[in-house]
């Protein structure tokens, strides 16, 4: 698996190629830069593209190349905390407002999907949150409740109909929502790309930006190749901060998701397995997923890193994982294995930044960064277009600031997971 075991390990091996895109060079006046070729600076171009706005992207990397390109591929919707936790951490203001936004953030995936025949492997039949114990149970029943008064079709199964839908009887239930669904991010994200340009935005790669500055009125770029200056600015650089922007690392905790694949399985497996389609993960404090891809690989999941010597642990984690929860896939081979880092906050809400009228970000997903990064790509589109204002974006305008011990707080999450996947599920 050592040739394999790289940054986007399996959707880098079966993504369709991106676009052919060159590093930036000249001198060039643009209405729009965005900073940031994931999902969010993405769908920005896009957007703007297709609105007839002069639109610029520069891709310090590769697009997809961060956390874009790594995650589970889950396409859930809203944030990872139950409905009624948003609302009072973000206010009465705006916390209806967030909770109707990200949970309508599926639609816009699959649209732009359908819309431009974008190749992704995607599935909408739902997603299951397994409870992992009574407890878990428990909070899975509080957020059925919260989730049905608004209307979204979501529903508590029994630990009988989460046996049978997972293949697994280490559950006591689960709760289905059929808002959601997966994709294969990375050729989501390829797919994304190709969209913009067609629209007619202009991409690069391998551009960083070494400098922002803003000079008469408009903001002036500087990366290696040269220089754009743009009304606007949109930053989308999320968990993956470089060049001139890297000290916003401070403003994220440390945190990383790793996931290993088996090789290919049959069909009879599947019939077994989620046999119906859909990626679960569970209610565990160091959390655990669960999906196939289409060409039948076991994809497991959960917090920690696949580097820095945390390999061994986390690979004997995955084996012993897919032996103990699901007993009728009947191997352990594990093909490949990758991991990324993921933008999270102290609270797990976005945060909104808006330092200039014409410069806007929004950042933080907390490990929901598909739906969510869709749809505020276009909403940030939308502001500097002029379409709306600030006060439609659905989360209060914040000013940026350093995580206290945000190091500790990284070294604390990996160190528990290493132990947890150590001890977890023993034979």
């Amino acid at each position: 698996m050592t040739d394999k075991n790289v940054d986007h390990g399996l959707w880098a091996a079966t993504a369709p190629a991106a676009p052919t895109l060159t590093p930036f060079k000249g001198d060039k006046d643009t209405d729009v830069a965005i900073i940031g070729g994931g999902f969010t600076g993405l769908s920005a171009a896009l957007y703007l593209a297709e609105s007839g706005t002069d639109a610029l992207l520069l891709e310090s990397r590769h697009v997809g190349f961060g956390g874009s390109g790594r995650n589970v591929g889950l396409v859930n919707a809203g944030l990872w905390l139950p409905p009624e936790d948003v609302i009072k951490i973000v206010g009465n203001e705006h916390g209806e407002n967030l909770v109707e936004f990200l949970g309508k953030s599926p639609d816009m995936v699959y649209e732009l999907i359908e819309k431009h025949q974008i190749s992704c492997e995607a599935i909408r039949v739902g997603t299951l949150h397994c409870g992992h114990s009574p407890a878990g149970l428990k909070s899975l029943e509080a957020r059925e409740a919260q989730w049905q008064k608004r209307g979204a079709p979501v529903k508590l199964l029994s630990q009988e109909e989460t046996t049978k839908k997972t293949g697994s009887n280490k559950f006591c239930g689960a709760l289905l929502d059929e808002r959601a669904g997966t994709v294969q991010p990375l050729s989501y994200v390829r797919g994304l790309a190709h969209a913009a340009v067609a629209a007619g935005a202009n991409l690069f790669d391998n551009s960083p930006v070494t400098g922002l500055e803003k000079k008469n009125g408009r903001w002036e770029l500087t990366t290696p190749g040269g220089t754009i200056r743009a009304k606007s600015v949109i930053l989308a650089t999320q968990g993956y901060p470089e060049a001139a922007f890297e000290n916003k690392l401070n403003s994220l905790i440390p945190f990383n998701y790793f996931q290993f694949a088996t090789p290919p399985l049959s069909d009879s497996i599947r019939e077994k397995v989620l046999c119906e389609g859909h990626a679960a993960w569970d209610t565990a404090l160091i959390l655990s997923s669960y999906r196939f891809d289409d060409a039948n690989r076991f994809i497991v999941g959960s917090v920690g890193q696949v580097i820095n010597g945390g390999f061994n642990v986390h690979e004997s984690w995955a084996r012993r994982t897919i032996r103990k929860v699901f007993p009728a896939i009947p191997t352990t081979e594990l093909e490949y294995a990758w991991g990324g880092r993921i933008a999270m906050t102290t609270d797990h809400i976005p945060r909104f930044h808006m330092p200039d009228e014409s410069f806007v970000t929004v950042t933080s997903y907390n490990g929901r960064g598909i739906g969510p990064g869709t749809v505020f790509g276009k909403l940030m589109a939308q502001l500097v277009n002029g379409e709306v204002e600030s006060k439609d974006v659905p989360l209060p305008l914040q000013r940026e600031k350093a995580i206290f011990m945000r190091n500790l707080r990284g070294l604390f999450y990996e160190t528990g997971a290493r132990l947890y996947h150590t001890t977890q599920r023993r034979i």
